[in-house]
């Protein structure tokens, strides 16, 4: 389940950066869209970190790195 909401997540993040690119190509600055869509991916990500984070404190995602 955490899994699936972290890939949510980074899908929902990717779409938002490309949303911008729209924004940043079609409306060439005269409008807030990229703002927003800037806004949402920082939001986006900063949640996908910190599910990451609660995947490791709680034990549902382990490491399995060597070091």
């Amino acid at each position: 389940m955490l899994k699936a909401a972290i890939v949510l997540m980074l899908l929902a993040t990717v779409a938002s950066l490309f949303s911008g690119l729209l924004f940043l190509v079609k409306d060439e600055g005269r409008s807030d869209r990229l703002l927003k869509a800037l806004t949402l991916r920082v939001t986006l990500a900063a949640l996908t970190i910190g599910l990451v984070a609660w995947g490791f404190y709680s034990g549902q995602l382990t490491s399995h790195a060597p070091w």
